[in-house]
């Protein structure tokens, strides 16, 4: 199997990484009929609309204190780091506007999608995890309940649905931050001030962000409950479905963000 130094022969090594790449594709089939699964539960009767509104609640109203701080200082502290770049070409009084485009482009959506998916994501890991170590879901089937429709569609629906509400929260707690500086260093008024942060947005910076903030809200709901949902070994799986919660979650979020800008860009540019 191995030479005398400890390597692998290469008829092994082949075998090794002909498994890992076995391992990769049967992973990607099985999210791929994770999500199918999904579609399919979701749109067939009984719907779960108490568990629905519970999850909507966790998810929407549990965030909003670390929403309502992340958002803030996010807005504060970005208007503070424009100032003395703007202040070198005398562009002051450019703040609102840049302000404005940067927190609803780009922070508010992503602020928010990272804070839920390490509280979120994460939340939804540890419980599905541990209703499946302690063969709680086992016994939801047993009792003639659709584990799947209970569990895992009404935490993604929420998570699509809350996350793009928080979004424009963030938004708000976001430029309300950044009034207060300029209002403290400028002495810019309040009409003044989001006079300009509304001309500066357009339709489209609008329309982008809501579906953007609805794709990573799916994305933090799904990955979390497909790892929680497809834990295993005792304990140590929680821990582990809680932590591949948020990793996947924050990794698939950046490339989507990447993605969209992308196309949003073109958009733009045509």
């Amino acid at each position: 199997m191995s030479s005398p130094n400890g390597n692998l022969n290469p008829k092994t090594r082949k075998y090794f990484i002909s498994r890992r790449v076995d391992s990769i594709f049967i992973s990607l089939h099985d999210v791929y009929q994770f999500i199918i699964r999904f579609f399919k539960e979701a749109a067939l009767p009984p719907y779960e609309l108490k568990e629905l509104s519970r999850q909507c609640y966790e998810v929407g109203y549990r965030s909003l204190p670390l929403i309502s701080l992340t958002g803030f200082i996010t807005g504060f502290v970005f208007t503070n780091q424009s100032r003395p770049s703007l202040s070198e070409f005398g562009a002051t009084s450019w703040l609102p506007s840049l302000i404005s485009i940067a927190v609803v482009r780009a922070l508010a959506p992503l602020v928010t999608a990272l804070i839920a998916a390490g509280k979120v994501g994460s939340n939804m890991g540890a419980e599905l995890g541990s209703m499946k170590v302690t063969e709680q879901i086992d016994a939801m089937e047993v009792s003639a309940t659709n584990p799947f429709k209970f569990l895992v569609v009404t935490r993604v629906m929420a998570t699509t649905f809350m996350i793009p509400l928080l979004v424009v929260y963030t938004a708000m707690v976001g430029l309300l931050g950044s009034y207060l500086s300029v209002h403290a260093n400028e002495q810019t008024s309040w009409p003044a001030f989001f006079t300009q942060v509304f001309e500066s947005i357009s339709f489209l910076d609008l329309f982008s962000t809501m579906i953007k903030s609805t794709i990573f809200g799916f994305t933090i709901g799904l990955v979390g409950c497909y790892q929680g949902y497809n834990s295993s070994k005792g304990t140590e799986g929680v821990g582990r479905a809680a932590n591949s919660a948020v990793v996947a979650a924050m990794f698939l979020i950046f490339i989507e963000e990447i993605i969209i800008v992308q196309i949003v860009n073109a958009i733009r540019i045509a």
